[in-house]
């Protein structure tokens, strides 16, 4: 799951900032994929350690029919290149922060940066280890839309380009839905975040 959305009115890139939690939407968001997953019989959450994907995690938690362990990972975390980005306003980036022509160019070229392989491995090595270590349960892992897309690149077996990690995007609270047999991908279905009522967003906030 990416983690929901986030209370952003600057519209500013925040990587690994503190201080930008889920937005009224977002935890309404969170909420209904707590109550979408009630069924499901979860057994563990899995989160980012950054502040979105916690609040997204626990919010989750709240609407299951029995609390789970919540477990941070390191590995779910943000892009790298997330650090360098951080704090600019995302229209500003091209002019403030130039490398990121680079990392568009050739992503895992610069220090600080990951190839894909290494962006969507961090998240594979997660699932994949959750599979061996708990065969036939459910597992709900947070985590943000750039490894999320990589690691969905790596699952298709797609070319490992640029164009590839957005073709198929996942949005805010949607969720990559994966079967695994022992570390080998059944089947992938994506989840679309679920519809809220508008109001939910709050007085100018954004629904995007």
């Amino acid at each position: 799951m990416r983690h929901a959305d986030v209370e952003n009115p600057n519209r500013v890139l925040y990587g690994y900032l503190p201080g930008f939690p889920l937005s009224a939407l977002g935890r309404s968001q969170a909420a209904a994929v707590g109550q979408l997953l009630r069924n499901r019989d979860v057994r563990r959450i899995v989160h980012s350690p950054l502040d979105r994907a916690r609040e997204t995690a626990e919010l989750v938690n709240a609407q299951l029919p029995a609390p789970v362990p919540l477990i941070p990972e390191p590995a779910l975390r943000e892009a790298e290149i997330g650090r360098y980005l951080q704090g600019v306003p995302y229209w500003q980036i091209p002019i403030r922060r130039p490398r990121w022509f680079m990392h568009k160019l050739r992503r895992g070229s610069m220090p600080g940066d990951e190839t894909i392989e290494q962006l969507g491995g961090r998240i594979r090595g997660v699932v994949q280890r959750l599979a061996r270590e708990h065969p036939g349960e459910v597992s709900l892992c947070v985590s943000h839309a750039d490894p999320i897309q990589a690691a969905w690149v790596l699952f298709d077996g797609r070319p490992q380009t640029e164009r590839e990690m957005y073709r198929k995007s996942v949005q805010r609270a949607g969720m990559l839905e994966l079967d695994l047999d022992a570390d080998r991908v059944v089947s992938i279905h994506y989840v679309p975040r679920p519809v809220v009522p508008r109001a939910a967003a709050g007085e100018g906030e954004s629904a995007s």
